[in-house]
């Protein structure tokens, strides 16, 4: 099985690397912020007794 030329590398590089930039631009811009609620109101503080 023959060997690929070194030259042949950067170009498969070059392109597997746009096409990884460009999917990860993608799901980046399709994703909808999801607005958060006053969470903090409804949080209960929760106080940890130590026994030592």
């Amino acid at each position: 099985m023959p060997q690929m030329a070194p030259l042949l590398w950067l170009p498969l590089f070059i392109f597997f690397s746009a096409i990884f930039l460009m999917f990860t631009a993608f799901n980046y811009s399709i994703k909808t912020p999801i607005k958060i609620s006053n969470v903090s109101s409804t949080t209960l503080s929760h106080k940890l007794t130590w026994k030592w």
